[in-house]
């Protein structure tokens, strides 16, 4: 098995996932259920073959963690839809999984059995992997933050709603989106702590990537004191969700490109 092998698994995922999504719309949610879970089941036969045929996780390279991102967006997407039944959610996670798989496809990295001594840790897996389901998580409720921010009433009734505050039920799941992420997140960063530990002998170092994981976990910590202390000031907290957001992805691919972080961090994703 190799990578070119993964056109032939994330082609029928995505038709699953999209089949699923449709079935949501649809309110058609034994068939979600089954559709999406079966794409799911597809597309991990892909990342456990390639796991043994690199004899390590997949999880070094960009392109790498990008695999697991694919896998877990949908794998949020129906978590999120059997606790609240959003018909929009299945939609979403598949659409931004099959960017990132398009992204895997088109503009392929170098992958190879090569793993640096520091990578060799149990830590090292879960805590990449806890970290990809907290993003996906995150960025799901990203989307409906953005919803509740820029939608637009098309009746002169539901303008006069506009200046109302979202439904308390809606604001309440994406509060709940966001606690499980931010659990996820924690336990992530607990995890790369004994990795650290274990790998170079101190817990945090304040490299670049832990100082920017660092600045995105309060600034989620940021938003949910908003909710618990000024539940009526939604704005300002959606926005927060937002900001937090884009910090986040300064903390996942951002780094790279930082200069600070070329030949010093030991967190920049390289072929």
């Amino acid at each position: 098995m190799n990578w070119n092998h993964f056109v032939y698994f994330a082609t029928p995922a995505v038709l699953l996932w999209m089949l699923g999504a449709w079935a949501a719309w649809k309110s058609r949610g034994r068939a979600a259920f089954a559709l999406t879970a079966a794409g799911l089941l597809v597309f991990f036969s892909f990342i456990l073959a390639i796991w043994i045929s690199l004899e390590r996780p997949p999880l070094r390279t960009m392109g790498e963690t990008r695999l697991w991102y694919s896998f877990f967006l949908p794998l949020a997407g129906i978590i999120v839809y059997s606790r609240w039944r959003y018909k929009w959610i299945l939609s979403f996670s598949t659409l931004m999984a099959i960017v990132f798989i398009c992204v895997n496809l088109f503009k392929p990295e170098i992958h190879n059995k090569t793993l640096m001594p520091a990578l060799q840790s149990p830590w090292f897996a879960p805590h990449v992997i806890v970290y990809m389901f907290c993003y996906a998580m995150f960025g799901a409720a990203t989307l409906m933050a953005l919803y509740f921010l820029f939608k637009r009433p098309s009746s002169p009734k539901s303008r006069e709603d506009a200046a109302r505050p979202a439904p308390r039920s809606s604001l309440s799941a994406l509060d709940n989106m966001v606690y499980v992420g931010y659990c996820f997140m924690t336990l992530g960063m607990l995890f790369g702590a004994l990795w650290a530990k274990e790998a170079w002998g101190h817990y945090w170092a304040w490299d670049p990537k832990e100082t920017w994981a660092a600045i995105t976990w309060f600034a989620y910590l940021v938003y949910i004191h908003l909710r618990i202390a000024r539940p009526q000031a939604e704005k300002p907290a959606l926005w927060t969700l937002v900001v937090a957001f884009l910090l986040l992805q300064m903390c996942w691919w951002g780094i790279n490109y930082l200069p600070s972080a070329q030949g010093v961090s030991v967190h920049t994703y390289n072929t």
